[in-house]
């Protein structure tokens, strides 16, 4: 447990905007093959973003992009797309390939594509309930 704190100090301190450790409390005892749910939580955040989620469609659909290609695709500042590049990269969701000054993304799994599609086909009975969500709304999870 005492190995699984200094892991998540030391990723605190590698990523501070991208892992906010609003606790300290460790989840105890689980099995150290399990993923903690505090963990599980932060890598499906990464998911709880439209943009984001755009950018893994575009990855899915079109392949390995370059950050221009996201930028243009998106209508978004290259800065705003970068930051959430970070997030999926940090969560493991995308990797990075650099050329000379350049960098491409693409998903990082195959199994991806078959979780959003999973996503979507359980959300789909409950659209209309999802999206009068009162929790989305004060939590600004909703695509303006």
């Amino acid at each position: 447990m005492a190995e699984q704190a200094e892991e998540l100090q030391l990723a605190e301190r590698k990523h501070p905007r991208t892992l906010p450790i609003r606790s300290r409390r460790i989840e105890a005892p689980f099995d150290p093959g399990e993923v903690p749910p505090s963990i599980l939580a932060r890598f499906l955040h990464a998911l709880s973003d439209p943009t984001r989620l755009r950018i893994l469609d575009l990855l899915t659909r079109e392949g390995e992009l370059h950050v221009s290609a996201l930028v243009e695709r998106l209508a978004q500042p290259q800065g705003r797309v970068s930051a959430h590049l970070t997030c999926l990269r940090t969560c493991g969701l995308v990797r990075v390939r650099r050329e000379g000054k350049y960098r491409f993304y693409a998903i990082s799994d195959q199994r991806i594509p078959a979780l959003l599609a999973l996503a979507r086909e359980l959300a789909r009975p409950h659209l209309a309930a999802i999206a009068s969500c009162a929790y989305a709304e004060r939590h600004d999870l909703v695509e303006d």
